[in-house]
């Protein structure tokens, strides 16, 4: 049986998901990882909660909070981040600018890519950097 918990693509598998799939995961995984840092730092309950959630994953706030993390990437990173702000989106939610959901897309595409590739612990470290400025007004 396959743990897809704990899952590890080689590269040749990797490559072939596309960009789109990659940013599919990855919100996925991005949303997890805020779902849980609201309930650990008591951050909402009830409809609050899910509020609170919608505010943190929308691209505004997606695409402001990875450029936090730009600096930090490895050249290897960025390349799969211009691959997701490359990726050919039909559409755009009319509560976001195209540059914003773009830089999203590329977001997710990297926590996507990073978790395919069984890196947990760079996928925590970035989100800790991304969340840092909410931590300090918990």
């Amino acid at each position: 049986m396959n743990d897809y918990f704990n899952i590890t693509l080689d590269g040749d598998r990797l490559r072939a998901i596309s960009s789109i799939g990659l940013a599919h995961l990855g919100d996925a995984v991005y949303e997890l990882l805020v779902r849980a840092w609201l309930c650990a730092h008591g951050k909402a309950t009830g409809r609050g909660l899910h509020r609170a959630a919608v505010e943190l994953v929308r691209a505004q706030a997606q695409a402001r909070r990875g450029e936090r993390i730009l600096p930090l990437l490895t050249e290897e990173e960025l390349a799969v981040y211009r691959r997701g702000r490359n990726a050919h989106v039909n559409t755009v939610p009319h509560s976001a600018s195209r540059s914003d959901y773009l830089k999203a897309t590329a977001l997710e595409c990297l926590f996507g890519w990073l978790y395919l590739r069984g890196e947990r612990e760079r996928i925590n470290r970035l989100f800790a950097i991304m969340m840092e400025e909410d931590d300090h007004a918990a």
